[in-house]
């Protein structure tokens, strides 16, 4: 992060918004958006977004793995493969042959 160039006030970006944004999409770095020397906002492009949300997905994914992994060890209650696979593709409409 550039300090001078990805720090603004709220009142700069009110001002040069267009250039701003195309910073944003050119340079894919993130402006932190200030009020009264306050971090207040985040400008991202779209795409680091998305990115950011599959990543936080796949982290909670992973979290709720380990949990149930831990709780299986544990003696938690074992469901056999068929039935899973059954509960799957009724609730995707998957064909199993």
């Amino acid at each position: 992060m550039n300090i001078i160039r990805d720090i603004q006030t709220l009142s700069e970006f009110k001002k040069n918004a267009s250039r701003l944004v195309k910073q944003v999409q050119e340079t894919k770095q993130s402006i932190v958006l200030t009020v009264n020397g306050q971090a207040v906002a985040v400008v991202q492009d779209a795409e680091s977004y998305q990115n950011a949300l599959n990543e936080r997905e796949l982290a909670e994914s992973v979290e709720v793995l380990k949990q149930r992994i831990a709780k299986l060890r544990n003696g938690g209650e074992r469901i056999p493969a068929e039935e899973v696979f059954t509960k799957i593709s009724k609730k995707y409409g998957i064909t199993l042959d």
